[in-house]
């Protein structure tokens, strides 16, 4: 059984911060669940760009309003409530509109191994 709380994780090297987001990493590869979830938040007025090669990722808007525009497809409102997911190699941006940061709640299958690396080789153990 694992029990961790937010507050815990954000005071730890769980807690990665960038210049346009951060998250907070509950779960990663280590934790042996197939999956890594994560707390991340979108600043503000900012735009991210983002593209895992082989993962997928299902996240889920908590706070705060914006958009996803998939690369060489449509661009998608965001907003509390919203779900997306993405499947392997879905290059997007995404953006967090005025107002508010978006909080997200989001899932990684092969999980993230640590603070920004990947398990871009690995397999999908909740879907094989």
């Amino acid at each position: 059984m694992i029990v961790r709380t937010l507050e815990e994780c954000k005071n730890s090297e769980r807690r990665v911060v960038a210049e346009t987001w951060e998250s907070v990493r509950m779960l990663l590869k280590d934790d042996k669940m197939g999956f890594s979830f994560h707390i991340t938040t979108i600043y503000k007025g900012t735009e991210t760009h983002i593209h895992y090669k082989n993962h997928l990722e299902s996240v889920y808007c908590m706070s705060g309003t914006g958009e996803i525009e998939v690369i060489g497809d449509k661009t998608y409102p965001i907003e509390p409530g919203t779900l997306y997911i993405l499947d392997k190699h879905d290059e997007h941006f995404l953006r967090a509109f005025d107002g508010e940061d978006m909080v997200m709640a989001c899932v990684f299958n092969p999980p993230i191994t640590g603070n920004e690396t990947h398990d871009e080789n690995g397999v999908y153990p909740l879907i094989d």
